[in-house]
């Protein structure tokens, strides 16, 4: 099918080398595609409560969070939002409104923050009204959402990442690697 994706995870939160490109850009490029995202939104906030409890928040404690729309050839395939507790996020550039060199594996690493454990949930649902007109989808079609928690050598978590993505042509492979 000319329209499947197939997607590995381990690149996406492995820190990068310093001019190595953007993970995603390499992994679209690699199938002759134009990988890009855009930065929507950077926030505090108080997060729902499944990223709370998987951050390990407790009630009302707040969160900073990345939005990003993913583009395949400059059409919009996924919505990727990332959370961080403050206490990794407050005063660095994860909490700020601008693109971060190497992305936020990379910075994570440089603050001393390492993921040795990854676990992603995968799930597929019908698309919200939001997410269809977001993601240019048809009235009847599903998204396939791909949560990614990761945690450090200590055992707290650094980043809850939630992926909603158009669910046709879209194949997931897991290689997890985390040293």
């Amino acid at each position: 099918m000319a329209d499947e994706w197939t997607s590995e995870s381990s690149s996406y939160f492995t820190p990068r080398e310093p001019g190595q490109g953007d993970a995603w850009a390499e992994e679209a490029e690699r199938s002759g595609k134009a990988g890009t995202h855009r930065l929507s939104e950077v926030v505090e906030c108080v997060p729902p409560q499944p990223i709370a409890t998987a951050l390990r928040l407790e009630p009302g404690e707040l969160a900073v969070v990345r939005r990003r729309v993913v583009e395949l050839d400059g059409r919009p395939i996924e919505l990727a939002d990332s959370y961080y507790p403050l206490r990794v996020a407050q005063g660095t550039a994860l909490a700020e409104h601008r693109k971060i060199p190497g992305g936020a594996p990379t910075l994570l690493a440089r603050l001393g923050y390492t993921p040795a454990e990854v676990d992603e949930d995968v799930s597929c649902r019908e698309a919200t009204n939001e997410e269809r007109a977001a993601l240019n989808l048809g009235p009847a079609e599903w998204v396939l959402l791909l949560g990614r928690l990761s945690i450090d050598q200590t055992g707290l978590p650094l980043e809850a990442m939630l992926m909603t993505m158009k669910a046709q042509g879209r194949h997931l492979h897991y290689r997890m690697r985390t040293s």
